[in-house]
C-alpha cells in the first residue's frame, strides 16, 4: 500500500515530537532538526531509530545525516568550506536534500541547515518508493 506525502509527514512530525520533545506547530517542512528543532548530534541516533520503526525501512549509518563521513575527507572540505569534489559526493550521497543554495556558500558550519523536516520526508519517501519497486 503506497503512503502519500501527508502520511509520511504526520508520521514523521510525530517521530520529531517524541525525539525531540518539540510541539507539532514548530515541526515544519523547511525546520532545521538542529537550529530551529533543536536536535543534538545524539538526537540524530534516536531520530533514525524512531524512523526505522515508525515506517519499517532500514536506514543505514550515515545514509540520511552523512555529516561525518563529509566532514572528515580532506577532498571534500579545504578551508572550512567544502569543494566541488565534496558537493558532488554531497549531491550522491543525499539526493533527498536540495543543497543548491548551500553550494553558494558551502561552510562546514552551516552543513546542519541542510537537515530539514522537508529532507526527511524526501528520504522516507525515496525509501518507501524503492522497496515498492522490489
Amino acid at each position: 500500500m503506497a503512503v502519500s506525502r501527508d502520511e509520511i509527514l504526520q508520521q514523521v512530525q510525530e517521530v520529531l515530537i517524541e525525539a525531540l520533545g518539540v510541539d507539532d506547530d514548530e515541526i515544519t517542512i523547511e525546520a532545521t532538526l538542529m537550529g530551529d528543532l533543536g536536535a543534538e548530534s545524539i538526537d540524530f541516533l534516536d531520530i533514525v531509530f524512531r524512523l526505522e520503526k515508525a515506517f519499517g525501512i532500514k536506514i543505514p549509518r550515515e545514509e540520511l545525516f552523512p555529516a561525518e563521513s563529509l566532514m572528515n575527507n580532506p577532498d571534500f572540505v579545504s578551508n572550512g568550506k567544502f569543494t566541488e569534489t565534496g558537493l558532488n559526493e554531497m549531491r550522491q550521497k543525499i539526493p533527498h536534500t536540495d543543497i543548491s543554495g548551500f553550494a553558494k556558500d558551502p561552510d562546514v558550519n552551516k552543513l546542519g541547515d541542510l537537515f530539514t523536516v522537508g529532507a526527511i520526508i524526501n528520504y522516507v519517501e525515496m525509501k518507501l518508493n524503492a522497496a515498492k519497486d522490489l
